[in-house]
């Protein structure tokens, strides 16, 4: 591998960016492509569907083949609220393959012995995010029915492009949220990201259903997402 190959790389895996080696098997030369790098045709269309699945291989291109070892950040949950849903859904999205932590600062609910071999954060989550920001691989999932805790990291998702942003409670409660939220300066379309009610609608009733509900839909959200700069398209 080219040593500035190689260093741009690293310095991409390093920031949780989406980075590809593509090398063409003939020649041997290989060129590093983030997300949102513009590629034209074929190699372009096989690197988007490189990017969404987070599957490498080998493709054959205008009689050429070109290996495509694609580096996804580890898709991190971050979840607003140590409840029962929670703790549901933290085996849950471990088994998914999510880095999952749960940011709470309500100490009577965010204790060690309900989220035992998880990461918990007894603090504010402006505390928490500040010092492990939101990024493009990262979903955000607000459950306390509480906008004191729920409305700093909603904002925060909605800055940093989260690709899922859910928010507990009934479309009653979305209606208060969504105006707190435009008289804090967002807009319309950024908060129509929110999914509020959060989760698939499978008539979800106990916490480990809506735990189920919630996490189909990150899932959902994560494998449709929209790559970063539009498409890599011809």
């Amino acid at each position: 591998m080219d040593p500035h190959s190689l260093k741009r790389l690293n310095s991409a895996r390093a920031a949780r960016r989406a980075v590809a080696l593509v090398t063409e098997m003939d020649s041997g030369r290989d060129r590093v492509v983030e997300e949102g790098d513009l590629v034209a045709g074929d190699l372009g269309e096989a690197l988007a569907k490189a990017f969404r699945t987070g599957k490498s291989g080998m493709v054959e291109i205008e009689g050429g083949e070109f290996f495509i070892n694609v580096h996804l950040p580890p898709p991190r949950l971050v979840v607003i609220g140590a409840v029962h849903i929670s703790q549901a859904m933290a085996p849950m999205a471990r088994l998914a393959g999510y880095d999952i932590e749960i940011i709470d600062p309500r100490t009577a609910f965010a204790t060690p012995e309900r989220f035992e071999g998880f990461r918990l954060d007894a603090e504010w989550p402006e505390t928490v995010l500040r010092d492990r920001p939101l990024d493009r691989y990262c979903a955000l999932c607000a459950i306390t029915h509480d906008p004191k805790i729920d409305d700093f990291p909603l904002k925060a998702a909605l800055a940093a492009e989260c690709f899922y942003v859910g928010a507990l409670g009934s479309r009653k409660t979305h209606g208060k949220r969504v105006e707190r939220l435009l008289a804090e300066g967002l807009t319309q379309q950024q908060i129509d990201r929110i999914a509020a009610p959060i989760g698939l609608d499978i008539g979800a009733s106990s916490p480990a259903e809506i735990a189920v509900a919630i996490l189909a839909q990150v899932i959902e959200a994560f494998r449709k997402r929209e790559i970063a700069g539009g498409s890599v398209s011809g």
